[in-house]
Order: structure tokens, then C-alpha cells, then sequence
């Protein structure tokens, strides 16, 4: 499977202005899947929920608003690096979270020493294992649709 780099941050789950609650999210980079970043959410009462996105939209959306469609990342206040909101949306259902951004770049920092931004493509087994990484996000993708 080649080796990985997990996190676990503690996130408000932002339902309402009014109502906000903790919850453990689990962070995971795979070097079988060198490009993606793994968010793993656990809401009290539901199954895990697994969002899978690309590790340099979270790279650039703790300093500036990033992302298009269903994943948009951007820091809460103008001066990156404080907390950051992250965004994901099905349809016209979403869900807002919001995170201290020094777990997230700490996170980000350990998957860069395993595997240095732009060079996820130097990986050897990268090609080996691309079809199984895409098999995978298309199975997580239709579970959580």
C-alpha cells in the first residue's frame, strides 16, 4: 500500500449560526495516492463520511479561498493561517467546518517531507496504482451519494 501520514483534528461542524459542535476528523495522505488528501468525519449518530480531494487545494486553501464545485477551502479572516473553513456540497446539501489551520499545516507539512509538492508524479509505484486509487475514489464517491 506504500506509506501514509494520518492526523486527527478536532473540527467545529458548523449545522447552523446557532448550533456548532466538535467532532474528531481524521486526516490521511497515502503515497499509493499521491495527489489526494483523505478527510474522514465523524458525526455523532452517522457512519464515518470519507471526502477525498485534491492535498493542493488544501494546501492553498488555508492561506486564500480556494475550490471550485463540491470542495471549497478559504481561512475565516483575512489574515491566513488562524482557522479555516472548509466546505462540501452534494447537490444543494453542504456541510460547513471550521478548523484551527495549525493542525491542517502541520498535517501538511509531514506529507510534504514523505512526498514534496510537484513531485507526486516522481513516485515509482505511482502508475502501478493509479487504476486502484480511481477505483477507490469512485467507490467512495457513490457510497456517500
Amino acid at each position: 500500500m506504500g506509506e501514509s501520514v494520518q492526523a486527527e483534528v478536532m473540527m467545529s461542524f458548523l449545522v447552523s449560526e446557532e448550533l456548532s459542535f466538535r467532532i474528531p476528523v481524521e486526516l490521511r495522505y497515502e503515497t499509493c495516492d499521491p495527489y489526494a488528501v483523505r478527510l474522514t468525519f465523524h458525526l455523532p449518530g452517522d457512519a464515518p463520511v470519507t471526502w477525498a480531494f485534491g492535498r493542493e487545494l488544501l494546501v492553498d486553501g488555508v492561506g486564500r479561498p480556494c475550490g471550485d464545485g463540491d470542495v471549497r477551502i478559504a481561512p475565516v479572516d483575512p489574515e491566513p493561517h488562524a482557522e479555516v473553513l472548509i466546505r462540501l456540497q452534494v447537490g444543494h446539501d453542504q456541510a460547513l467546518f471550521r478548523s484551527s489551520a495549525a493542525p491542517l499545516v502541520a498535517f501538511l507539512d509531514r506529507t510534504d517531507k514523505l512526498v514534496p509538492l510537484g513531485q507526486e508524479g516522481a513516485l515509482a509505484d505511482f502508475d502501478t496504482h493509479l487504476d486502484e486509487a480511481l477505483d477507490r475514489i469512485l467507490a467512495e464517491e457513490q457510497s456517500a451519494g
